[in-house]
């Protein structure tokens, strides 16, 4: 029987394994798990948030493989090709690699159903396992609790940051969705929130089950230096953990303002697990500075300034507007954008409406993309001038004319969306 290609699985798993709307739960991958025996003796870090997730595994993976270790990530979603979900030491995998994963999982669920992502998520288990990774670093798909990720117990947990987005499966409020997200704490393991502003329910449930809560500027906080470096401190109140400071620290090589949040959480969860893994300084300083993580706050070379950031989500845009207004002056500020149906439009294009002098938008191709009547329509809500919106066919339309037309001194954002960035980028390469 001729095995099927990656492009098969994935138009399968897109369509839904074993057929019918799959319910939120962890028995199903649970299940399978045990049948494939995927049980790492290595140590697991999961990072949730509902920003800077991938910013937090991308500082990780960088850190350890500069430390001599072996480290398996999973992060979703991709901006061109599936594998770079699954990485060792930050290089996707192979279509071979991926396939052979698929199939031992199709034997193995027998008649389970499994949704994409619960695919996926066993399939780089059971990669990171034939790999012998030292360390795996796990990226939540949507919120926590019930992720994927979360059927196996993880060493570190990281919530990053929490904000509104994915209300319709996590809660219309903070405290809501911050709880789904620290339903990847676990009794008596370091638990990080590295977000400045407190949460209750984050409090709480670590207090509940037992969970060694580390919060920024209580238990760990960073300072910048000037403009080229920064100091990391490591003071948790729990005297179980050893205090460390890490001086003359480079700024990281994400740009934005807020990597070096993103940079400290990565580090915070380094220190906790120093006695197992040790990490020398040089090795933190040369993650910092090679780790990589595309269209989060990516200016590319050149002029005009142009800048790719996937940010959809109210938290994401405020993030956003910070670091633009850190560049250099723009004659013409100019927005690509567009946006899916599930995303608080409004509140984002509010957030940055200040930012820019024309908006370029078009649909994107997909079930959940949003229509340009819509954006219209949203555009008209927050006051924005239809005359500063021209509309086209795609995104990548809007890009090739843009960059045909633009001066030298303009500045071009493209954002709302993964799927937005992704069509630059295939340009591009």
């Amino acid at each position: 029987m001729t095995s099927k290609t990656l492009e098969q699985w994935l138009e399968q798993l897109e369509q839904g394994v074993a057929g019918g709307v799959i319910e939120l739960g962890l028995d199903r991958i649970k299940m399978v798990k045990d049948a494939m025996n995927l049980h790492p003796t290595c140590h697991i870090i999961t990072v949730a948030g509902t920003n800077g997730k991938g910013s937090v595994c991308s500082f990780l993976t960088a850190i350890y493989r500069e430390a001599g270790y072996t480290a398996g990530t999973l992060t979703s979603p991709h901006l061109i090709k599936f594998n770079e979900r699954i990485t060792i030491n930050g290089q996707a995998v192979s279509n071979e690699t991926i396939v052979k994963s698929f199939e031992r999982i199709e034997k193995a669920r027998n008649k389970t159903p499994l949704t994409y992502f619960e695919f996926n998520t066993l399939a780089a288990i059971d990669i990171f396992m034939q790999h012998k990774c030292d360390v795996i670093i796990l990226e939540t798909g949507l919120g926590g609790r019930l992720d994927a990720v979360n059927a196996w117990d993880t060493s570190v947990a990281i919530v990053v940051s929490v904000d509104l987005d994915h209300q319709n499966f996590l809660g219309d409020n903070i405290d809501k969705i911050a709880y789904e997200k620290a339903g990847i704490f676990r009794c008596g393991r370091p638990a990080i929130f590295g977000q400045k502003t407190p949460i209750k329910s984050i409090q709480q449930h670590a207090k509940e089950i037992g969970a060694n809560l580390i919060s920024y500027e209580q238990d760990f906080s960073a300072q910048r230096s000037d403009e080229k470096q920064w100091s990391f401190r490591f003071h948790p109140q729990n005297s179980s953990y050893t205090h460390k400071a890490r001086y003359s620290l480079p700024i990281p090589a994400l740009r934005g303002f807020y990597q070096i949040d993103n940079a400290s959480s990565a580090l915070a969860a380094i220190e906790c697990l120093h006695q197992q893994l040790p990490v020398d300084i040089g090795a933190i300083r040369k993650g910092l500075l090679l780790a990589e993580n595309p269209a989060r706050f990516q200016v590319l070379a050149g002029r005009p300034i142009r800048v790719l950031d996937v940010g959809h989500n109210p938290h994401a845009a405020r993030a956003l507007k910070d670091s633009l207004r850190r560049l250099p002056f723009a004659e013409k500020r100019i927005a690509i954008f567009s946006i899916l149906n599930d995303k608080d439009m409004a509140s984002v294009v509010s957030i940055l409406a200040s930012e820019f002098d024309e908006w370029k938008i078009a649909p994107l191709d997909l079930p959940r993309g949003r229509s340009v009547e819509n954006m219209l329509a949203e555009f008209d809500a927050v006051g924005i001038n239809r005359n500063i919106i021209k509309v086209f066919p795609t995104i990548a339309n809007a890009w090739q004319q843009t960059l045909t037309e633009a001066q030298e001194n303009d500045r071009i954002v493209a954002f709302g969306s993964f799927h937005t960035v992704a069509q630059i980028v295939e340009l591009i390469n």
